[in-house]
């Protein structure tokens, strides 16, 4: 093998001993199409009260913004589909948000591939991001043949489904690129568009994220949500997984392996009355690295109050 193959194989084979699932690589290069898209998404107000997706626009498609010289976007994909589900009287969590905090699972698994990578390849550059940096994930997820964009907005792999967790890491060593995932196996099928409970998803691919459940129940800071969701929200507290719940690629869902991701008893078993005579206090001591810390107290209060008024 030449060093150009020698250390693509090396990242893939660190990326799996690290716990990470899959493990893709693409040509960094300005995201042009994709530039288009965001700006009229932005520009039909798609994203809220979301201000922050208006920032860093130029470094959202042009990966060379956020590490100089960038060559290479390896993206890599941590299922987190859970072993156990919520008892059924327990008001609905989102599913990634049943263990760990994903930000600091990932990112410290990203940063320990980054070094090995220098202690093999030697000095290079590289930036790790975990949902928390202006980067188009599930393009370069495609792009890196993990799979295609699905009616939803979600990535899905064609082995496994939708539900993984999305990370990149832009460095400017040169690799081996993988062929972008060009076909869309969603078909004709709508049953995402069709189950969504507020008719957030659209045709086209495209999500209005002002709409969405997910979007009123934790990015939504203001106390109130809008009165005409009443009634809407499917008893969904924190989260919302309905569309990938009812696609029929997630039938190829496993339990994920990662121990970080163990359910917290107290997201699977509380109910809405247990919920809800929690105190602040405990509500920080239990759910201290758990997503829904995201939230805060006063915003599940919020959430709970709004889906069960009396």
């Amino acid at each position: 093998m030449n060093p150009l193959q020698e250390n693509t194989a090396f990242i893939k084979k660190t990326a799996t001993r690290l716990g990470f699932d899959y493990c893709g690589i693409a040509r960094a290069e300005k995201l042009d199409d994709d530039a288009v898209r965001l700006e009229q998404w932005l520009q039909k107000g798609m994203h809220g009260s979301m201000q922050y997706m208006e920032k860093y626009f130029d470094l959202r498609i042009d990966p060379s913004k956020l590490v100089p010289g960038a060559k290479s976007v390896i993206t890599v994909l941590k299922n987190y589909y859970p072993s156990t589900q919520q008892d059924a009287n327990a008001p609905k969590i989102s599913k990634y948000a049943f263990g760990k905090d994903y930000h600091e699972v990932i990112r410290e698994q990203l940063t320990e591939l980054i070094e090995s990578i220098k202690e093999t390849v030697g000095e290079i550059h590289g930036r790790g991001f975990v949902d928390s940096a202006p980067v188009l994930e599930r393009t370069w997820a495609q792009r890196s043949g993990l799979g295609w964009v699905g009616k939803n907005g979600n990535l899905i792999n064609k082995q496994s489904g939708s539900f993984y967790f999305i990370a990149t890491l832009i460095t400017d060593l040169e690799l081996q690129y993988d062929d972008p995932f060009v076909k869309d196996f969603c078909g004709t099928c709508t049953r995402c568009i069709d189950a969504c409970p507020t008719n957030a998803i659209l045709p086209d691919k495209v999500v209005d994220g002002s709409k969405c459940i997910s979007y009123f129940t934790i990015e939504l800071k203001e106390m109130l949500i809008p009165g005409e969701m009443k009634g809407k929200f499917d008893d969904w507290m924190f989260g919302c997984d309905t569309c990938q719940d009812v696609c029929p690629w997630n039938r190829f869902s496993n339990p994920n392996k990662e121990i970080n991701f163990t359910p917290v008893p107290e997201v699977l078993n509380l109910s809405t009355k247990e919920w809800e005579m929690m105190t602040e206090e405990s509500f920080k001591k239990i759910f201290k690295d758990s997503p829904l810390r995201r939230s805060k107290f006063k915003g599940i209060q919020r959430n709970l109050k709004f889906l069960h008024p009396d």
